[in-house]
């Protein structure tokens, strides 16, 4: 187990730059032979969930056809009842349809207790458009975040590669979260678009937001990471 362990490490920093590089060949494929579905596609079987003004989280978060649907209203968020640290998250989500102060969302990580909205963590901003920004939120910090106010993301890497990232309203989309040591990176449908380092939170619940825009999730995939 700890040669396999090594070796997906050794194959990650590879392929990491390669994708720092443009390619879109990350994370390695061997990688889901260890993922474990967070998300069983039937309820809500190992999350709890945090809305604003206590807002009943049924009229917000339901099953359907082994799909997530989150109305996006009122906001809030859903999250797993167990504390993770050093993994990779694939989260496949859609936006159902989008409209102005209706097209955002976003996944959490390192979610600290004391479940409010918002909570101290680090987002992977969900945004139309913008998929792949990071926030420190509520007190959260990073090397790459520090002078900025928690209103203000850690921007992509690079606009260039930025571009063309998100795929159509409709279509599935594929965020790729690495959360390793006081390191956060982002990749969208395969793109490397953002990195985090030295991050002063680094394990805690997992969660995803609900923050305007009407979205579907059909995977939550996590795979362990270790020395």
């Amino acid at each position: 187990m700890k040669h396999l362990v090594l070796t997906l490490l050794i194959a990650s920093s590879t392929q990491l730059l390669h994708a720092q590089n443009g390619e879109s060949d990350y994370p390695p494929a061997n990688s889901r032979s260890m993922s474990v579905p967070l998300f069983n596609a039937k309820d809500f079987s190992g999350f709890t969930f945090c809305m604003k003004d206590n807002a009943d989280p049924q009229q917000t978060w339901t099953v359907t056809n082994g799909v997530i649907h989150c109305s996006g209203k009122p906001t809030g968020y859903l999250r797993t009842t167990q504390v993770y640290s050093n993994y990779f998250l694939t989260v496949e989500w859609r936006f159902v349809k989008i409209a102005p102060k209706a097209d955002n969302t976003g996944i959490l990580v390192h979610i600290q207790p004391g479940d409010k909205v918002w909570p101290q963590c680090v987002q992977v901003q969900g945004k139309h458009e913008r998929q792949g920004d990071i926030f420190l939120m509520e007190g959260a910090e990073a090397l790459e975040h520090k002078g900025k106010d928690k209103n203000t993301p850690v921007p992509f890497r690079s606009e260039l590669i930025a571009q063309g990232s998100e795929k159509p309203v409709g279509e599935w989309n594929k965020c790729e979260v690495i959360c390793i040591h006081g390191k956060v990176e982002t990749f969208i449908n395969g793109k490397f678009l953002n990195e985090v380092t030295e991050c002063t939170v680094d394990s805690g619940y997992i969660g995803i937001q609900s923050e305007g825009a009407e979205i579907e999730i059909r995977s939550i995939l996590y795979t362990p990471l270790k020395y």
